[in-house]
This record gives structure tokens, sequence and C-alpha cells, in this order.
């Protein structure tokens, strides 16, 4: 692998963010702190506890994955999108590296950017509630893996998308959704048994379930079944951005 090639892309992507880091920084700092003063002062002082833990302190890991997952999809849908845009994707296709390098830089930068500022939160979060986190390592795993696919899926969008209004088509009306019916914000256990089945068939509920489960030790699924799902959604990306690559669909058309 041509690690200069990786390297020169995401440093490339990376001047950007840091351009732009006082709003980058800023804006979710502001909006957690609205969630907090809206879900954990509001609903709070009706909902006390949830499986043990405290309302405000059982939001948090939602509020971080909500942030990631669409920081993480917006990001790398942009990056890849400017150049096709511009057209200056055709260097890079000519350029002698190979799809892998290209997709190293761009989803390592943008899974990099979400990472930053779920850390942001997560310290923000301290201000508010008293917190824990019981398996700090498998937090920062489960925290890696979810920037990484997302942002993998981000790559797909960008190349996808023939406009800007299409970039944010998919966090908006798909990823939003599913992150705030993926109990983000409440255990599924809470809901009647028929929506605890329905709500089993989205994907975000075994994310959201695995990091709350790196917080607190507890989980609405097995943590066997969230990291099987997180490698389903990895690999799916990763195959379809190879026959992307392969077939040149919506790059060279």
């Amino acid at each position: 692998m041509n690690l200069n090639a990786v390297w020169t892309i995401y440093i490339f992507e990376m001047r950007r963010f840091f351009r732009t880091m006082t709003q980058s920084i800023v804006s979710p700092v502001l909006s957690t702190s609205l969630y907090f003063v809206v879900f954990g002062t509001a609903i709070g002082s009706r909902i006390q506890e949830v499986e043990g833990t405290s309302y405000g302190a059982f939001i948090v890991p939602g509020l971080i994955m909500l942030t990631v997952m669409t920081q993480a999809t917006s990001n790398a849908s942009f990056g890849i999108y400017f150049p096709k845009f511009i057209g200056t994707i055709y260097e890079l296709l000519s350029a002698p590296i190979s799809f892998l390098e290209v997709v190293a830089g761009y989803v390592g930068a943008a899974a990099t950017k979400a990472m930053f500022i779920g850390l942001i939160i997560l310290i923000t979060s301290f201000f508010f509630v008293d917190i824990s986190i019981a398996h700090p390592i498998a937090m920062m795993a489960f925290l890696t893996l979810t920037c990484i696919s997302f942002a993998l899926m981000g790559f797909i969008i960008g190349i996808w998308a023939g406009n800007f209004e299409q970039l944010q088509l998919i966090p908006l009306l798909v990823i939003t959704p599913l992150v705030f019916l993926g109990g983000s914000f409440y255990s599924i256990s809470m809901l009647p048994p028929i929506w605890q089945s329905i709500t089993l068939f989205n994907p975000v509920v075994y994310l959201i379930s695995g990091f709350r489960w790196s917080f607190f030790g507890t989980a609405d699924v097995s943590i066997g079944l969230s990291l099987f799902a997180i490698a389903l959604f990895t690999g799916g990306c990763l195959a379809f951005i190879w026959w992307i690559f392969k077939t040149g669909w919506r790059i060279r058309q």
C-alpha cells in the first residue's frame, strides 16, 4: 500500500477540518447542551432512572452515537463528492494508487473528525451529569468502528449523490430517524413486546446497545450481536465500494 498517497489525502482533508475547527467544536457543544436541557431536565425530571442509571447519564451514549453517525457520514460524503463535482477525481483515478488507498485517505479523515467531535461531546457531558465508563477500551473500540463504518457509508453516498442536496438526503431522512428510533434516548425494554420485536430490525439498535454497554455494563442485545452487526455493515460497505471502483459507477459516467 502507498502510505504516502493515503497520508496526503488524509492531511488534505484534515486541514479543511482545522480551518473550521471553531465551528466544528462550538456546534456539537451547543447541541449537546440543548439536548441535556431538554431531555435531561424536562424528561429527566419525570424519568429518574433507566435500568439503574440516571436518565441524564443514560442518554449520553445515544447523544454521542447520534452525532458521530451523522458527522462521519456527512464528512465522508462531502469529502469525495467535492472532487467529483470539480473534476479532480479523475486525477485520483489516473494516479498510481489503488481504490483502497483512496478510500483509506478519505474515510480515515472523516472517521477521525467524527471521533474527535464524539470525544468533545463526551467531555461536555461530564459538566452536566455524573457518568463513569465501565469499559473504556471497549468504548473506544465501538466508537472507532462506528466512525469507520458510517464514514464508509458516507463515501458511498458521496459517489452516488448528483448534487449537494442529495448529500444531506440520507443523513436527514434515514440515519437520524433510525438513531432516534434505535434506543438512543430510551431502552427498548420500555417498549411494548410487539414494538421491541420490530425495533430489532433497526441495525442502529445493535450499535447503540453495544456502545451503551461499554458505559454501564447493560445492553438491550448481546455484545456478540452488536459486533456482528458492525462487522456485517462494514464488510457490506467495503464490498460495495470495491464494486463502484471496479465498474466506475457514478464515477466515469
